[in-house]
């Protein structure tokens, strides 16, 4: 039986629309992607050609000119990036407690304000207007949370600190097909990733505010306007391109459906003792639920499932990388050990999720049996 994938909040399959055309660019001709795009002979002209037709298609994707569509390697540069502006400046920085590290790391290298959340992981506006300064470089708001999904009030944020003197940066790497609501918002700064869209790794967006100049981050050459040095990756382009194309026409359906089968984990969550929703019940992105598991250490669960051949995730970073709590979930004042994170994508199915909770049920109910054995 096939495995099961419902981690795509960490990464997303890569889909098919852009496996085509990644391949179809590396044929076209012997030598496969042919010529520098920064030279004027007929290879280069050709690369140029093929890197501008990629770039239109994303910013009409996301319903911005062309010229605010910066590429860089994924949203983790994109960020940093945008957080050099403040670093280099030595300006004050504000951010919600629920931003993703690679917002954190580089906050954390200033005069850093950090705003709280209340319990579902939703951030004040007031308090983030507050937390402004005349000598604040920027402020760092996520769209959506990357653990427990809770969206942020982003519109009422740009609305707020419309004065501001410094930056608006709205991380938007879970936004997943409602990224041009976000590109839209005001913003002065978005970024996005590529590969949490189904697109390949090594590739992301900054969107920059038109009028607005960014010194760049990655220097040595004038690539990308002057603000991001280097060759362009014109492969891993064309296949993010290819993946706007189909989330033009596909977007709006596909969130629809995300919602639905994140509908399935929490219907279950609500008649399962022991498990409950993390984050906002109605502000959230469709795609992503996070369950406290009363009791329960997240690592058995995930290996449990692993054995079943379900791949979900921990909302804690012990489970990951790190061996610490959750930064977001202890901001919220839940508790930061013991939850699930669950997320759909692209090609995940009522079956899959079907057959995810079935597996879990499963696991929950060895693990609290074992749990009254050894007591």
């Amino acid at each position: 039986m096939s495995r099961i994938y419902l981690d795509h909040a960490s990464t997303s399959p890569l889909r098919e629309s852009a496996r085509a055309a990644m391949a179809e660019v590396a044929d076209a001709g012997s030598h496969g992607l042919l010529g520098d795009p920064g030279r004027i002979h007929a290879e280069g002209m050709a690369a140029r050609a093929t890197l501008e037709d990629a770039r239109d298609r994303v910013a009409h994707w996301l319903g911005v000119r062309a010229r605010q569509v910066v590429f860089t390697s994924g949203a983790t540069e994109s960020i940093a990036a945008v957080s050099w502006v403040a670093v280099s400046g030595g300006g004050h920085v504000v951010s919600s407690a629920v931003e993703h590290s690679a917002v954190r790391t580089w906050a954390q290298r200033c005069a850093y304000t950090e705003v709280g959340v209340d319990p579902t992981g939703t951030v004040d506006v007031e308090e983030l207007s507050d937390a402004v300064r005349d000598d604040t470089a920027i402020v760092h708001l996520q769209w959506a949370n990357h653990e427990v999904a809770t969206m942020q009030p982003v519109a009422e944020a740009v609305a707020a600190l419309d004065a501001m003197p410094g930056l608006l940066h709205v991380d938007a790497a879970q936004a997943g097909p409602a990224a041009p609501q976000v590109a839209r918002s005001g913003a002065d700064v978005v970024t996005l990733s590529g590969h949490k869209l189904g697109g390949p790794t090594g590739i992301g967006v900054t969107v920059v505010r038109r009028n607005l100049r960014l010194a760049p981050l990655m220097v040595g050459g004038d690539q990308e306007r002057a603000r991001r040095a280097g060759v362009e990756n014109i492969a891993a382009a064309v296949g993010l391109a290819a993946v706007a194309d189909e989330l033009a026409s596909t977007g709006a359906g596909e969130l629809d459906r995300l919602a639905g089968l994140s509908s399935q984990v929490i219907d279950w969550a609500a008649r399962t003792d022991g498990v409950s929703l993390l984050g906002h019940p109605d502000e959230r992105a469709p795609h992503l639920v996070c369950l406290a598991l009363d009791g329960i250490e997240p690592q058995p669960v995930l290996l449990g499932l692993d054995q079943r051949g379900v791949a979900v995730h921990s909302g804690s970073s012990c489970s990951s990388e790190a061996f610490e709590p959750s930064p977001v979930l202890l901001a919220m004042g839940v508790d930061a050990q013991r939850s699930l994170r669950i997320s759909a994508g692209w090609s995940s199915t009522e079956a899959d999720v079907d057959r995810a909770l079935s597996a879990l049920d499963e696991v929950l109910s060895e693990l609290r049996a074992l749990g009254r054995g050894t007591r």
